[in-house]
């Protein structure tokens, strides 16, 4: 899968559906290359296993300027508690040496904008931003029972008909993501300490696309999940250089690889339309890439496509099921 149902979403007591990450995805405005695109979505098999985002949570995306690893720029998404059926989002942007920090502070850009709970596309705007957040269509595509059974694939997508929760962020390029335009991209998802309600702590992160449920297992996806990206090479890397070589990779290759996907985080040049590994379009078969790369080319597919029902514009993502 993409990052769905991984450790400790549902997994363990750091975390549940609300702010179990799915998948993120950074690309280029269709039809406006001043603008991109961010979206994170969580709460897999949605509403099943939640019916909300986390009114006591925060959603962050991170955004690395400079290649350190470390965000200079974030966007804060935080909910109210849902009442009367009706739940609100604000969001704040905050730059430099804050970005850092695991409190919900920064620039107000968007305030109040409602979420949606049904088959309606409420959008917010606000100077150059546009803002989403509700249920939606999962837009992954994956065979997950042939992945489940020793990649038997045989073209069934498990996703086809399931939902998540949205955030969808539109932005200029330069204002919002900064003058570089080769950034790294990066979610996490954050709930108040136990002992300290008043501080947020990790509950799940993300960058590429099944970077932890197929390199980690047991508790090091716990233990990946609280890992911030400038600290993951140093703990993970010989555990993936030892998957890559099981794969069949020379060591120097499995090296190579394991350096090119840690940290864990989505690089993307928002001057360039091209998908994956440049940032990652809704469409873009992730899955197909990475099997190859990761297999070392015995396994090309899981033999499944993108979905149909992707909006043309702003929010993207297909109504929900």
């Amino acid at each position: 899968m993409a990052d769905h149902l991984d450790a400790p979403g549902l997994m363990s007591p750091n975390g549940n559906a609300k702010t179990d990450i799915t998948d993120i995805y950074a690309f280029q405005k269709p039809g406006d290359p001043h603008k991109s695109i961010l979206v994170l979505n969580v709460n897999p098999l949605a509403p099943t296993l939640a019916n909300s985002f986390a009114g006591n949570g925060l959603y962050e995306l991170k955004i690395d300027t400079d290649g350190d690893a470390l965000a200079e720029i974030a966007f804060r998404i935080a909910f109210t508690p849902v009442t009367h059926g009706q739940q609100w989002a604000t969001v704040r942007r905050v730059a430099g040496e804050d970005a850092n920090d695991d409190e919900n502070g920064g620039e107000v850009i968007i305030k109040n904008a409602p979420v949606s709970f049904g088959s309606k596309t409420d959008i917010t705007k606000a100077g150059p931003y546009k803002f989403f957040a509700g249920i939606r269509s999962d837009p992954f595509f994956f065979d997950l029972i042939g992945f489940l059974h020793n990649f038997q694939f045989t073209g069934s997508d498990f996703f086809i008909d399931k939902n998540v929760f949205g955030i969808v962020l539109e932005m200029p390029n330069r204002e919002g993501l900064g003058r570089n335009h080769n950034v790294g991209v990066w979610a996490h998802t954050l709930i108040p300490a136990t002992m300290q309600p008043d501080h947020f702590v990790q509950a799940d992160q993300m960058g590429r696309p099944a970077i932890n449920t197929v390199f980690n297992h047991g508790n090091d996806k716990n233990v990946f999940n609280a890992t911030q990206p400038a600290d993951q090479r140093a703990g993970f890397e010989a555990s993936f250089i030892a998957t890559l070589t099981g794969f069949g990779h020379p060591a120097a290759e499995a090296k190579s690889i394991a350096e090119l996907l840690l940290p864990d985080i989505l690089t993307y040049d928002y001057d360039s339309a091209a998908g994956f590994l440049n940032g990652r379009k809704l469409t873009d078969d992730v899955i197909d890439i990475e099997l190859a790369l990761v297999s070392n080319g015995a396994v090309t597919t899981d033999m499944v496509g993108p979905h149909t029902d992707y909006l043309p514009s702003f929010p993207y993502l297909g109504v929900p099921h």
